[in-house]
């Protein structure tokens, strides 16, 4: 795939997920009901849900930075992914399997831009295989 190509897909992904865990944590922040409720329904405590809308909020911010601090970007990726699978196994147990699609649209787009972070700045970075 070509790096142009690459960058757009890449920007797309970043700016979408940006957009998703910044109306997250900001909700989560300001007790709006409609994330407020659910996360409270699914078993997790007042004092986490803040905890979460902080560290959404400054993921984004680490996410957007263009060229810039790509260790802690894996870092928010690693944050996003397990908020993502924790979200969706919480809702299976408690809501059903319907109430995850968010959490299946949520996970492609994360994997689709992670990839696309790894192709674009793997030479700038020593990645550890296992």
């Amino acid at each position: 795939m070509e790096t142009k190509t690459t960058k757009i897909i890449y920007w797309s992904g970043a700016i979408f997920m940006s957009l998703w865990f910044g109306a997250s944590g900001f909700f989560e922040l300001t007790k709006n009901p409609l994330v407020w409720d659910i996360t409270q329904q699914l078993g997790y405590p007042s004092h986490f849900i803040y905890i979460l809308g902080v560290f959404k909020l400054l993921g984004i911010l680490v996410l957007l930075l263009p060229n810039r601090l790509l260790r802690l970007k894996e870092w928010v990726f690693a944050g996003m992914f397990f908020d993502i699978i924790f979200a969706f196994f919480s809702k299976i147990a408690v809501l059903g399997f319907p109430a995850t699609i968010d959490a299946i649209v949520a996970f492609t787009v994360l994997l689709v831009t992670y990839f696309m972070f790894r192709k674009l700045y793997a030479q700038n970075m020593v990645f550890v295989e296992i």
